[in-house]
């Protein structure tokens, strides 16, 4: 039976439906858990039925290579591999293909890449696309696109928009039958008119529905939602919409209110894995302290298991135990709690009251993100005590190092951004300096990718624009990706005071208040892109791995989450082969997560009076590595571990570090 889609009930543009397939029915709005490989990471399908899902994402590419078309064929597709009955949609590959930007080549034919599960090289087609989805058996199959990430260059948006045009097409003539529904992707980066011209040119052809691909991947919000009316607008009535990868609680309910019926995103498990939480008032990070004792469950709202049987105490002891219970356990937290934020916005349509909906709950759910007091995630604001509270100094504030250099400080933090010689000259020694940046700018090639994690008052992300000005033509173009989640910092720097007080240049100013206003900007030879919240949140959105880390964040004291082994294991994940990282500290707590992380660490350049960290990726070395002299005295340290090794763990990750390559005897 093909795919049927009725609308039962609209409230302004939002939409409540019913998708009918051959596994049965799926009322939209409706998020689909993604079963990368054949599995909901840490679930059943009978937990995945319980908690009520009706349709899951199956991954194209992964399957394609491990355990291939032929046993997908053979063992009957993927709903009986898997044991799951309900629908199923497969990505087309594509994704997954376009980030592997070094490892890859993309012709007109299709693209070939090499596997990374034994090497041999494969060219994934829009036809050898869909033949695999067939073999695979699912519900819905989408069209293969070209995935160019936002931040490209205009002519390279447009040439992947047109090929994408052309593979749709071959998509569809490659389809055998309308038993397993096509969707195909509206691309065109964040140019509205091609994101029009992508929809009206798809809508003219006979597929079962339609997404909007290409979103999230370091644009903004307010980009997203752009991005989103102009394609939704102009896709058919009558059709399904699917937004794909997207998202946080917050957009998805957004991008409800724009027409979108399908969502899927990784978070609610990936980020089980990091204990994070998604609740009623926000998420939750449970690796904080406030938690060790907190004798109240994730979320009093919520009724699914982990909520009815465990506190939050005990979550947190797992996490910190390294105990593998803890992401079954806030998994399936987190995909009750987005499956039940689709029931209540189904609800709230057929009672046509989604824009009130809408209002409330972004209320509870989203302000941790934008309000600059610093609330902690998923605990509601106190209650003011009068009408009129007192008036609170301002969180920063521009002041004077003690060596005359203006700096900017976090009084609610209590800490200064580069307190040493102050924010230029600190910066540019510290990071352009003694990385090299100009040399590599000169080389000439592929864009330099700059990780700048803690952007604060942009001292960084700066010296680096201002060395890609200074570079020579036929230089390198420098993307830079800064990671920050309280912009009250630069706000006060982009002020007219503040950029005087700070020594900027009209040019800086202008970069500032764009990211600012725009979340991006742009000028010859660089591009400047703000990933707004929480870093090891935004990493996964980023669409290029980074050649280049400034990893500048508050201090271990302030900041204790980015200083733990898992953090700099989440970063190197989205590192380029050869990248180099350089950050202000020097504690041996932290030298042992890069290590444990699996960079190889070095000494950094002395900055003022102040030695400083640099680490690498293989193949290659930081300038002075680590010896098996700092190793002895690792071994001798009371407080060489970061916080996600707990002492009982101390011996293996000793174990660990003398085993790593960088201390092996010459």
């Amino acid at each position: 039976m093909p795919l049927t889609f009725s609308i039962l009930a609209t409230a302004g543009q939002a939409r409540a439906g019913c998708i009918t397939t051959t596994h049965g029915a799926i009322q939209t709005p409706a998020f689909m858990p993604v079963g990368t490989r054949a599995a909901v990471t840490g679930l059943t399908a009978q937990e995945l039925r319980e908690l009520g899902a009706e349709m899951i994402l199956g991954n194209t590419y992964h399957l394609a290579l491990r355990p291939g078309p032929e046993a997908m064929r053979q063992l009957g597709g993927l709903h009986r591999f898997m044991g799951w009955e309900r629908g199923i949609l497969t990505d087309s590959g594509g994704f997954q293909i376009f980030s592997l930007a070094q490892d890859r080549v993309v012709t007109e034919a299709g693209a070939r890449f090499r596997s990374y599960v034994d090497g041999r090289e494969h060219l994934l087609t829009p036809e050898s696309s869909i033949a695999m989805q067939e073999a695979l058996g699912s519900d819905v199959m989408m069209v293969l696109d070209v995935c160019p990430p936002s931040s490209a260059p205009a002519a390279e948006i447009e040439a992947a928009l047109q090929r994408t045009h052309r593979w749709a097409l071959r998509s569809l003539a490659a389809r055998r039958s309308d038993a397993q529904a096509l969707f195909a992707i509206v691309q065109g980066g964040l140019s509205l008119p091609w994101r029009a011209q992508s929809a009206e040119f798809l809508a003219q052809h006979a597929f079962d529905g339609f997404a909007i691909g290409g979103v999230a991947v370091g644009d903004t919000r307010s980009q997203r939602s752009e991005v989103i009316a102009a394609a939704a607008e102009r896709l058919p009535h009558h059709r399904p919409r699917y937004l794909m990868g997207v998202g946080t609680p917050p957009e998805i309910l957004l991008a409800i209110a724009l027409g979108v019926d399908l969502f899927d995103c990784v978070l609610p498990t990936s980020l089980a894995f990091q204990g994070t939480a998604f609740t009623s008032t926000g998420r939750v990070r449970l690796a904080r302290l406030e938690h060790r004792l907190a004798d109240v469950p994730l979320d009093a709202d919520c009724t699914c298991p982990t909520c009815r049987s465990h506190p939050r105490s005990y979550l947190h002891h797992l996490l910190k135990s390294r105990e593998t219970l803890l992401p079954r356990l806030l998994a399936l937290h987190n995909l009750h709690h987005y499956l039940e934020l689709m029931r209540r916005a189904r609800a709230a349509i057929h009672a046509g009251q989604y824009a009130a909906f809408l209002r409330t709950t972004l209320q509870a759910i989203d302000r941790h993100e934008h309000d600059t007091s610093a609330r902690p995630p998923g605990r509601r604001p106190a209650t003011p005590a009068s009408s009129e509270p007192a008036p609170l100094a301002p969180r920063f504030e521009i002041v004077s190092t003690t060596s005359g250099a203006p700096a900017v400080l976090d009084r609610q933090v209590g800490e200064v951004m580069h307190p040493g010689l102050g924010a230029t000259a600190e910066a540019e020694q510290l990071y352009v300096t003694q990385a090299r940046l100009a040399a590599r700018l000169a080389e000439g090639g592929a864009p330099l990718v700059l990780f700048d994690v803690g952007l604060g008052a942009a001292a960084n992300a700066l010296a680096a624009l201002r060395c890609a000005r200074a570079a020579p033509a036929g230089a390198r173009r420098l993307l830079v990706y800064s990671f920050e989640h309280d912009l009250g910092a630069l706000t006060l720097a982009a002020s007219a005071d503040g950029a005087a007080r700070l020594h900027w240049s009209a040019a800086d100013r202008a970069a500032a208040v764009a990211l600012l206003e725009h979340g991006a900007h742009e000028e010859p030879g660089l591009r400047w892109q703000l990933l707004a919240g929480d870093a090891l949140d935004a990493l996964a959105r980023v669409p290029q791995p980074a050649d280049l880390v400034f990893w500048d964040p508050w201090s271990k004291r302030r900041n204790e989450e980015l200083w733990t082994a898992r953090a700099f294991a989440t970063l190197r994940a989205r590192c380029a082969p050869g990248a180099e990282l350089f950050t202000y500290s020097r504690a041996t707590a932290v030298r042992s997560a890069l290590l444990l992380a699996g960079f190889h660490v070095g000494t950094g350049a002395v900055v003022g009076t102040k030695e400083t960290t640099a680490a690498a990726l293989a193949p290659v070395q930081p300038a002075q590595p680590l010896d098996r002299r700092w190793l002895a005295r690792l071994q001798r340290s009371s407080a060489g571990w970061p916080s996600d090794v707990p002492a009982a763990e101390v011996p293996a990750a000793m174990l660990r570090i003398a085993a790593h390559p960088q201390f092996a005897p010459a």
